[in-house]
């Protein structure tokens, strides 16, 4: 059972017949007492007439995936299995990230009917959103009380990564286009293979003349080159404390998956095979052996309901994990934060057995470092002198390990977290230019 704003208004209502109950005489109490008893009968019999909310038969359908922060609608469709005319609200039962909102459209559903209720959401977390349940209320004839049941209705929709860094894409494309032959712009390194021939133009590299086929043919005859394919790109993402880091608007794990999606379109345009594997002490996540347009629904799929752990990870643990991905990774990215030297001991002591069979970029997610103030002469308060402090021991730690990351063998990418997956991918591209992958 529960009460409508109307039976408040029904007891308020009676201060006019009580008033003049006892301007005639009437005791004010016992009128008081007479029209407090009339008002909870009409609620209890409202309450007793109206129809059984549990005769209702609640349906789920819409959509069963969206990104983080689009809009998205479900609907719900409710039947009338009973044999009355039910008024009713309707509140689905969405947790509060899932941003559904907070009205409960109202349904009049005849016997043998069904309507459907549209619920839109804009959902503020990744992974699993969940309703269990639907809340029905019937309202009364007179609208004073109504009866209230809970109908189990499981939904469920899967909020993936938004890869707002696909803007970068196009661009990093068109730079990969110019590597692979497929403009007037060849480049051969000792990563490149051989890929066809083709007229001599004013202006290419002489060096790439094939005379044998110049001798066959009437014209000038330069072999193409292309950077070499099935390369093995291995993506391992830091899911232990120092993900959970607040950098930007969003914490260092978000950063990192925008930074291997990219990179992940990007080497399974190349022709490379890419791993991915989110590790602390654990596996969170792993994607291995998937290829093509199939790639990057399967990541984001992964990568969907993994959150931050607040423990630190066990490297040693996670470059085992990773050598059952691959037996000869070409390239091996480590999205992480190591940006404190007492913490880094146990990441930098298992590095160089890693960069001893691949290369290895280490990409680290850091906030802009606050600027100081220009003018000497200026005094700040003390929260400025803390602060900048702060700043400057962020900034010489981080220094501090990237300085014993390259030591290791591997190299050091630090940026903010828009600017890491370009970063990360222009690496990615340089390598194969330059004909080292």
């Amino acid at each position: 059972m529960y009460l409508t704003f109307r039976a408040p208004l029904l007891v308020a209502a009676g201060v006019v017949p009580v008033v003049l109950l006892s301007l005639a005489g009437v005791d004010a109490w016992l009128a008081t007492a007479a029209w407090v008893a009339l008002s909870a009968i009409l609620v209890l019999a409202d309450a007793a007439a109206a129809p059984d909310p549990r005769a209702i038969r609640v349906e789920r359908r819409g959509a069963r995936r969206t990104l983080l922060g689009q809009h998205v609608t479900t609907e719900l469709v409710v039947a009338n299995a009973g044999s009355r005319t039910v008024r009713a609200r309707v509140r689905d039962a969405w947790q509060p990230t899932a941003g559904a909102p907070a009205d409960r459209p109202r349904v009049v559903l005849p016997p043998g009917e069904r309507r459907r209720i549209a619920v839109p959401l804009l959902p503020r977390r990744r992974g699993e959103l969940v309703s269990d349940f639907v809340v029905i209320r019937s309202e009364g004839p007179l609208r004073l009380a109504g009866r209230q049941a809970r109908i189990a209705s499981r939904g469920a929709i899967r909020v993936l990564p938004p890869f707002t860094a696909r803007r970068h894409l196009p661009s990093r494309l068109a730079r990969l286009r110019e590597l692979d032959g497929n403009t007037s712009v060849q480049v051969r390194g000792q990563g490149t293979e051989f890929d066809s021939l083709r007229e001599y133009v004013r202006g290419d590299d002489v060096r790439s003349i094939d005379w044998r086929a110049t001798a066959r043919a009437t014209t000038t005859m330069l072999r193409t080159w292309r950077p070499e394919r099935d390369r093995h790109v291995v993506i391992v993402v830091d899911t232990g404390r120092t993900a959970a880091a607040r950098v930007g608007d969003g914490v260092r794990l978000d950063a990192a998956m925008e930074a291997a999606l990219l990179l992940a379109a990007l080497a399974t345009r190349a022709g490379d095979h890419t791993h991915l594997l989110m590790f602390d002490r654990v596996t969170r996540a792993r994607v291995t052996r998937v290829d093509g347009p199939a790639l990057l629904p399967a990541m984001v799929d992964a990568m969907a309901g993994v959150e931050p752990q607040l423990i630190d990870t066990d490297w040693d643990a996670a470059f085992a994990e990773m050598r059952t991905l691959t037996s000869r990774p070409s390239l091996v990215v480590l999205l992480t934060a190591q940006d404190a030297p007492e913490a880094a001991r146990g990441f930098l002591g298992s590095l160089p057995a890693l960069t001893r069979r691949a290369h290895v970029l280490v990409g680290t997610v850091s906030d802009s470092p606050e600027a100081l103030p220009a003018d000497r002469e200026v005094r700040p308060d003390a929260a400025d002198v803390y602060r900048a402090a702060a700043v400057e021991r962020a900034a010489r730690d981080a220094a501090r390990v990237a300085a014993a990351v390259a030591r290791a063998g591997a190299e050091a990418i630090s940026a903010g977290p828009d600017d890491l997956p370009p970063k990360v991918a222009d690496r990615y591209l340089a390598l194969k230019a330059a004909g080292r992958l």
